[in-house]
């Protein structure tokens, strides 16, 4: 997909701000709106392929009386999270009671796995539907979302002919998206945008100057990927994607694992939310700055020298600065999804 079409979905979602929060919320609250719903939506349209295997998984799993059920249903849904609501959102939009509305979507959310109500806990999304939902506009920012004038699915939209109508959105392409919808918030509110945001060529010439140097070292086995200032979550993202190019360029295979510092504040930025939705589809990820294999546990990577601490990031969410891990895992979340 072309930068002109990511700068188009980008001006999509941010109109809606306008086309629907006016009046409802004040102007620098629309962002703990529009970010949430467009996570949801790409979280939403990348399970819809694998609903029904969910659900059906679900079924079996509760007839045999098993309890522990998140790997196998993260198995049929074929990503490291999903959702066992029998809703969609595309399904929701139709409702015409806006206290059912209500009901249908906040069961909706709750179907999401932990790692996601993770991620809509931090963005503290469930304080603002009683006001959507009063004022009759949770409905139409549904609809908004998924109108089939915007594609936010990695996967292609057709024509009745087979052509394509809307190319897939892949998981750089959401990003990319997100991050342009963080910035334009953050310069909204008078923030700056920098302290969250770092230019993408920029972060790639910073994974060049890292990984270039060593690429003949790299070995096959797991990195650690470690950001001690993580904003949005796209220097974790792009080192990742470095590391893995080279590592396959050299005949090598690589697992990787994201962390962040756990060194925190109370209060996380808005940024910290981009890095999940980059990362829908969340598998093992690593690096260290130094390119070496770093050994570690099989669910927590080892803690890079001169760190506090340090937590894997869950699918893929973008971090603010000195965030908490579970604000981290949001943000990390978010971007990959995307």
């Amino acid at each position: 997909m072309s930068n002109g079409d990511l700068h188009w979905i980008a001006n999509f979602i941010w109109s809606i701000a306008d086309e629907v929060l006016k009046d409802l919320f004040v102007a620098t609250k629309y962002r703990d709106v529009i970010l949430p719903m467009t996570v949801l939506r790409r979280l939403d349209a990348v399970l819809e392929d694998s609903k029904e295997d969910v659900l059906a998984m679900r079924d079996n799993l509760d007839k045999v009386g098993v309890v522990e059920q998140d790997a196998p249903l993260r198995a049929a849904a074929k990503h490291a999270f999903y959702n066992t609501s029998t809703f969609t959102l595309r399904g929701l939009k139709a409702r015409a009671n806006q206290q059912q509305l209500r009901a249908d979507f906040e069961a909706y959310l709750d179907g999401f796995s932990p790692n996601v109500k993770d991620i809509l806990e931090h963005f503290e999304f469930h304080n603002q539907i009683p006001r959507l939902s009063k004022a009759d506009a949770l409905g139409t920012l549904i609809e908004k979302l998924t109108s089939p004038d915007v594609n936010l699915s990695p996967y292609p939209v057709k024509n009745a002919d087979g052509s394509v109508k809307h190319p897939g959105l892949d998981n750089h392409g959401m990003g990319t998206i997100f991050e342009e919808l963080v910035r334009r918030f953050n310069e909204a509110n008078n923030e700056e945008a920098g302290e969250h945001w770092t230019p993408r060529d920029a972060v790639k010439l910073m994974a060049n100057l890292v990984f270039l140097p060593v690429a003949d070292e790299i070995e096959s086995g797991t990195y650690l990927l470690y950001d001690g200032a993580c904003g949005t979550g796209g220097m974790l993202t792009v080192a990742e994607k470095t590391l893995q190019e080279l590592a396959r360029e050299h005949g090598k295979e690589v697992a990787t694992h994201t962390c962040t510092d756990r060194r925190s504040t109370p209060k996380p930025t808005p940024s910290a939310k981009p890095t999940c939705c980059s990362r829908a589809k969340a598998t093992q990820r690593t690096t260290s700055s130094a390119g070496r294999n770093i050994p570690h546990s099989s669910t927590t990577p080892s803690r890079p020298a001169n760190s506090t601490s340090c937590s894997p990031i869950l699918p893929t969410a973008k971090t603010g600065r000195a965030t908490s891990p579970a604000w981290a895992a949001s943000m990390t979340c978010a971007t990959r999804a995307f």
